[in-house]
């Protein structure tokens, strides 16, 4: 049962539907109060960017210990924006993975914490969910629909029939679409962040210079793979530096985003003509790229569908998402125990058959699990 260590959870005023949302899986501590699952009432981040950029990338400890100072802070911070005491809310919302286990920890102990203390149900959910559903936050498509996910950490191809359904069509093999991005801005002396510098970089370079290898895997397969890539690009730096040639930066930037975005696109492009008249949402951090959203546009143009992303606002980690993907949870009366833990490698299709779930309704059990 839910609360196992304490007062048994109420659910709040479910028809206006209030949830506290707390995401905490990389570097940004975020908390975020949502209405009826699309209403943004409070969106807080603190972002760790500039503390990590003296490393060139995230620190998992410095990034725990930064989410243990800022936790309690944006969590106040979510609830004073919105308005909201406690006692409004219908449920807590958290990420507990995929991520960084010690970060994924820091948000999930203040999430259960908060729950239990004001006897609220608990919602942990997937990440990448969160990614899959910013999009409703700025009046995006009802299932069903198609989601390109690409981020530092995940590159895949979902396709959504409906809100508790999950259907992954293709992934990365090796590395991520967004781990590639910020590898080759190292590589070329780029702060962290590297997906804005290459973005900005290969706005002045030519995309035709370099002829970086394009990985499309099996005919029928609809997987990525970067790290043919990547390795490319760093052999070509290698190579310029051991001889003493110069290259231009814009340039390398440029031939290495349009490698990245065809494939891409293409593979999006693929799956579409599996489920022609489906709409597509391109989501994840790498959904801001400007080459990838012109190609979406030209492609959708060309080969007649749909195509959204959330605002670029909602393109980066941030609670109000978390909220978004916890309200079919709520509106199931799914949810999860005290004793959920952090999930640093969560799948996707577990989340979705209801890994951790303790309290459900009779009639609508996890992977067909009936209470006794």
């Amino acid at each position: 049962m839910l609360g196992k260590t304490g007062a048994e959870p109420r659910a709040g005023d479910q028809e206006e539907g209030l949830i506290l949302a707390v995401e905490t899986s990389c570097d940004e501590t975020a908390a975020a109060v949502v209405e009826g699952g699309t209403r943004i009432r409070s969106n807080i981040v603190s972002s760790q960017v500039a503390i990590h950029r003296r490393f060139g990338g995230v620190v998992p400890e410095v990034a725990s210990r930064g989410h243990v100072e800022q936790i309690t802070a944006v969590m106040a911070a979510a609830l004073e924006d919105a308005g909201v005491h406690p006692r409004d809310l219908a449920a807590v919302a958290v990420t507990y993975g995929p991520g960084l286990v010690g970060a994924l920890l820091v948000g999930l102990m203040a999430a259960k914490t908060f729950a239990w203390v004001h006897g609220l149900p608990l919602i942990g959910v997937h990440h990448i969910v969160g990614h899959l559903f910013a999009h409703r936050l700025a009046g995006g498509p009802e299932p069903p629909w198609l989601a390109l996910v690409v981020s530092g950490g995940h590159t895949e191809l979902i396709y959504i029939p409906n809100d508790h359904t999950f259907e992954v069509l293709g992934r990365t093999r090796d590395d991520a679409a967004g781990e590639a991005f910020d590898k080759t801005a190292r590589a070329l002396g780029l702060p962290y962040p590297g997906g804005p510098q290459i973005d900005a970089l290969a706005s002045s370079g030519d995309p035709e210079r370099y002829a970086f290898p394009r990985s499309w895997l099996e005919e029928e397969s609809l997987d990525f793979s970067f790290s043919g890539l990547k390795t490319a690009v760093l052999n070509l730096l290698n190579d310029a530096r051991q001889r003493g040639d110069g290259v231009r930066p814009e340039d390398v930037a440029a031939s290495f985003q349009a490698a990245v975005v065809e494939v891409l696109v293409e593979k999006t492009v693929r799956a579409v003509r599996r489920y022609p008249g489906v709409p597509v949402v391109v989501a994840g951090g790498v959904a801001a790229n400007s080459a990838l959203r012109r190609e979406m546009d030209r492609r959708a143009e060309e080969e007649g569908f749909l195509w959204s992303a959330p605002p670029l606002a909602l393109c980066t980690d941030n609670a109000a998402m978390i909220a978004a993907a916890a309200w079919p949870r709520l509106s199931r009366g799914w949810f999860h125990g005290m004793d959920l833990n952090a999930r640093a490698n969560l799948g996707l299709e577990a989340w979705a058959a209801g890994d951790g779930v303790a309290a459900f309704p009779p009639d609508d059990p996890p992977d067909g699990r009936r209470r006794n």
